[in-house]
This record gives C-alpha cells, structure tokens and sequence, in this order.
C-alpha cells in the first residue's frame, strides 16, 4: 500500500511542478516581450510608426517618407543641409561632388541632373529635392515624392529647419540653429571688439574668368558677415550689390570696392595674377594683411556644413584662434 501511495505524491510534485515552470515561463516571454516593446527593437513595435508623412511644401501638402534613405538633391543650394542631417545620398549635382569638404561625404553618390531621369530612376530615390524652377517635376513625381523650393523665399537659417520637417528631423535641426547662432554671435562680439565696429568687410571671388564682389546673402560667408556678426560692407559695394546681390569687377576699380578687411574666396583654376600688381598691393586692406583668402570651392554655400567651416575660418582669420 506504501508504494502506489508514494508513487502518486511523486507524479503529483511532478505535475505541480510542470505546470509552475509554465507559468514563470509565461511570465518570463512576457516581460520579455514588455522590455522588447519599450526598447522599440521589434518588428511590431516599429511597424507603428507610419512610413509616410505629409509635409506642408511651399507647393501644397506632399506625401512623403518618414525615414528617407535614398535621396537625390538636384541643386548644390541644398545638398550641404541634407547631409547636416545625415540622412543618405544616392545622387547629387556635380558641383556639390567636388566641394573638397563633402568629397569623402559624396564619393559613392552619382552625379545628377534635372536631366538625368534615366540615371535617377536606376538610383531607385524614395524621396527627389529640387529648385522650383527644375526642369521635369511632373515627371520626378512619377519616380519618387518630389519636393521643390524657391531660392531665397526664406532665410539660410529658416531653410535648414524645412528641411529638417522635410527630413522629419525638425528637432535635429533646430538644435543646430540654436548652437550656430550662440556660437556666431560671440565671435562677432570679439571680432567687433578686435577690428573696430565701424570696421568694413568685402567678400571677393574669382569665377568663370571674372572677379565679383559680393552682397547681403549670397553665400561665401556674407550670412555670417553682415547678419550674423552685424559688419559692415563698403558703402559702395552695398550700393552696387543692393539690385542683384553681386557686382562683376575690373581689376582697375578693385581698391574702390574693398573694404578696411577683404575675404578673397580664391579658386585655384583662375587667374589671380593680378595680385603681382603695384596697384593691388598698394590697396591698404592688401598692406595691412588684412586680406584672409580661402579656397572658393569650399566656401560658395550656406548650409549648415559651409556655415560651420566659414564661422571657424572667420575666427581664425579675424581673432588668431
């Protein structure tokens, strides 16, 4: 009678025992799934998030992806503020590919054109940035979600922040603008406390065989010159850029058009020997070393990535830092 009855309690621990393994089991995947869930690292918990979004263009509502990952950028005006963003590249204007500061960025992304549809339905884009005035929007829209801007309808800072809605990246972006804007309006404080506050700055550039001087906006540091640091240019450049932005230059009038400091934005490939002459080297911006020249290919834009470089390289050059 002893053993059947022993028998029996040990298939009863055994039963009990079985089915509170189930049960911890159950409640160990359960706080897994939990933990999982909050982590955001699951197929189901990811699928949450819509893949599109619409986004308010200047043109009306587009829809658009949430995280694009293969964008084709079809001017150089905006190619800086989408990598500021990290968001991948698959085509770019060819300007934009030999910037030497986005080469090693750019150096597997093709060059492209509002021409080139062939070439950017091969790159298989999910999402098309353009100009407004692009050749061939009706049939970008039919490749990828195509949004365009106007040049210029906003300022550089307020550009960076579309596309950072664009990119669903608005808080990334404002972040940066926040920071640029601290940091830019320190050094303009130490610069005008270096340099006088009546100080005057110029902004040349040799291009396409020509010498120009530059105005308000217009790339090249003159965000951050005459808006940011609050300098100001030559009465005589403010007058001959107030129409178009820039003012082409003979070599004969350069003295006429440059201030008490000058940033030579230089491209090796023209011809600067007109800096050889007796007239150039007497102008006084030239004998007082007060001419900061820089290479041009690196600083045409104002993205967040140009403006970044520019601001440095003004510190420097104005304050030895």
């Amino acid at each position: 009678m002893k053993k059947p009855f022993i028998l029996l309690v040990f298939i009863l621990i055994f039963v009990l025992s079985a089915c509170g393994g189930t049960k911890n089991d159950a409640k160990s995947e359960s706080k897994t799934s939990q933990e999982t869930s909050s982590n955001g690292s699951t197929e189901s918990s990811s699928s949450t998030e819509p893949a599109t979004f619409t986004y308010q263009s200047e043109n009306g509502p587009a829809e658009v992806p949430s995280h694009p990952q293969r964008v084709v950028v079809l001017t150089r005006f905006l190619t800086g503020n989408v990598m500021a963003l990290g968001v991948p590249l698959v085509g770019a204007d060819e300007m934009s590919l030999t910037n030497p500061r986005f080469e090693e960025q750019l150096k597997n992304v093709e060059a492209v054109s509002d021409e080139s549809l062939e070439k950017i339905i091969e790159l298989n884009p999910d999402l098309i940035i353009g100009l407004s005035d692009i050749k061939n929007i009706d049939k970008f829209k039919q490749i990828a979600p195509t949004v365009t801007y106007t040049y210029g309808k906003v300022d550089y800072l307020t550009q960076q922040l579309e596309i950072g809605k664009l990119l669903n990246k608005e808080k990334e972006a404002q972040a940066w603008v926040d920071d640029f804007k601290a940091r830019a309006q320190k050094a303009g404080e130490e610069i005008k406390a270096k340099i006088g506050a009546d100080a005057t700055v110029s902004v040349v550039e040799t291009f396409n065989k020509q010498l120009y001087v530059y105005g308000y906006n217009y790339g090249r540091g003159t965000e951050i010159l005459y808006n940011e640091f609050k300098l100001d240019m030559p009465k005589n450049v403010k007058e001959a850029t107030a129409k178009d932005g820039y003012l082409a230059l003979s070599t004969e009038v350069l003295k006429d058009y440059f201030g008490d400091y000058v940033i030579f934005s230089k491209n090796a490939d023209e011809d600067s020997s007109f800096q050889k002459t007796e007239s150039y080297k007497n102008i006084p911006a030239v004998k007082n070393n007060h001419v900061f020249e820089v290479d041009a290919k690196s600083f045409y834009f104002n993205d967040p990535l140009s403006l970044d470089y520019q601001l440095d390289f003004f510190i420097k050059s104005f304050l030895g830092k």
